[in-house]
């Protein structure tokens, strides 16, 4: 990757900014059933999505909290805290001159319609609980793709979406799945043709604009057989004095011969708990890709996860993490080998800045009697400085014959003499641990769209100008 590069669009890169708040709906604090009905209510959804969620809140209020394995930060999360549903009105935009005044700003600031003209086939905005704007290439169209909002794909797609929704992750799957099944709103949701293969990437943005506010968007990708999809999403949220809560739930279905991949860059600030679900289904010769890049929150749970359902189906996680002062990232990956001659591999970077502790939890199945199976898994993490934290929690399972399953891990240490020997070239301190750090991940940032690739290298440069400041 040529770092001399520019992207061909500019955003605000951290997103720290806001407009003044500006909805017609707002549900208020705390999430009860009266808070459940006024979402139904705002959105005109059907009585089977209505008992759908009030199903998923005793679910959610029924299961304990994940304490006794979870970091010590999840032990502050008051989910009264949150307001579970903030909009500007359940309908989408498909003309960028139709979206509201205050949200058209914050977009173009974030460079969001440069971003559509420049190399997207289209692009689903969400701002708070709702898409503002969705809009997809005509010809994509025409091949019968579906791109919408998860709302409009409920509604419209209803035959295509509800066999699968919460398939994948089930209501009782945890107690974050739970929470999402029974707030969610906004997020895609995502239909590709037998035999179509997307040239270019479909991306989501998910802003979170208000103070004390729940996202809790949901995703769902369906890549039927031989299609093909890229998928890249980016967070940004301004900082409160307030916490804030991002809890969403992404499924991807794989079938025959599919190929999916889901590119994430997130930068949440640093007052936002960042709890996301994602697994992906993976059938009969289909692939699944997770690229998956964690900046910014007070603390994220993440760990994308690939069950490999049908013979020679293959997974992967590539993650990279940063943690800074007072940030944790608890990040990972699972793969589920539930059928014979499966293929899985992951690559997890971690950097830990000043205080920050970044932590790998990954989990590796063989079922009883798959055969043939196998799985890579790679952990490497770097120390910025002494006081730094990085932890491995590697957990594998092996019940089938003649597989192959290999896990490795390593941890070090910026170098100091190497610093030193930078800086006496005319670098500064933050410009030697820039150049040290995108050495660290330089492999895994080659995985990324040029465009993520470029950001993600600016953001780890502010990064280390504020570990210096």
């Amino acid at each position: 990757m040529d770092e001399s590069v520019e992207s061909p669009f500019q955003l605000d890169t951290r997103g720290e900014f806001s407009f003044p708040e500006n909805h017609k709906y707002d549900a208020g604090y705390g999430l009860t059933e009266a808070t459940i009905d006024y979402i139904c209510d705002a959105k005109g959804e059907p009585d089977w999505i209505r008992e759908f969620r009030k199903a998923a809140l005793r679910k959610f209020n029924e299961m304990p909290m994940p304490y006794h394995w979870a970091p010590e930060g999840i032990r502050n999360v008051d989910f009264d805290a949150f307001r579970y549903y903030l909009s500007h009105g359940a309908q989408p935009r498909k003309n960028w001159d139709e979206v509201p005044d205050e949200v058209k700003r914050t977009f173009e600031r974030l460079g969001v319609p440069e971003q559509e003209r420049a190399f997207l086939a289209g692009v689903d905005a969400q701002y708070d609980s709702e898409t503002a704007y969705n809009n997809m290439r005509e010809e994509l169209s025409k091949q019968g793709v579906i791109f919408v909002n998860s709302t409009e794909g409920l509604k419209e797609y209803e035959h295509i979406f509800r066999p699968w929704f919460g398939k994948v992750i089930p209501v009782g799957d945890n107690k974050f799945s739970a929470l999402n099944h029974a707030a969610f709103s906004g997020g895609s949701f995502i239909y590709v043709p037998k035999g179509v293969k997307l040239q270019q990437p479909l991306q989501a943005y998910f802003r979170i604009n208000s103070a004390s506010m729940g996202q809790f968007e949901r995703t769902l990708i369906i890549a039927d057989e031989g299609a093909e999809l890229m998928y890249m999403e980016g967070c940004t949220a301004p900082m409160y004095d307030s916490s804030t809560l991002h809890s969403g739930v992404v499924e991807l279905v794989a079938l025959k011969g599919a190929k999916i991949q889901y590119v994430t860059v997130q930068n949440w600030a640093t007052n936002v708990y960042n709890l996301v679900i994602q697994r992906g289904l993976a059938m009969e010769d289909a692939e699944i890709r997770w690229i998956d890049c964690n900046l910014g929150s007070g603390l994220t749970m993440k760990y994308p996860a690939v069950v490999l359902q049908g013979r020679r189906a293959r997974g992967e996680v590539v993650s990279i993490s940063l943690a800074h002062d007072g940030q944790v990232q608890d990040t990972g990956a699972r793969m589920i080998h539930a059928a014979p001659e499966t293929t899985s591999n992951i690559v997890a970077k971690s950097i830990s800045i000043g205080q920050g502790r970044a932590s790998y939890r990954g989990e590796v199945t063989v079922l009883k009697g798959m055969q043939d199976c196998k799985n890579n898994t790679e952990c490497d993490a770097l120390l910025i400085n002494a006081a730094s934290r990085t932890d491995t929690y590697p957990a594998i399972t092996v019940n089938g014959n003649a597989s192959a399953v290999q896990h490795e891990a390593s941890v070090s240490q910026v170098d100091e003499e190497m610093l030193f020997y930078l800086q006496q070239r005319g670098l500064t301190r933050a410009q030697a641990m820039s150049l040290a750090v995108n050495g660290f991940i330089n492999d895994l940032v080659k995985e990324f769209p040029m465009e993520y690739s470029v950001e993600l290298r600016r953001l780890i440069d502010l990064e280390m100008e504020d570990s210096i400041g």
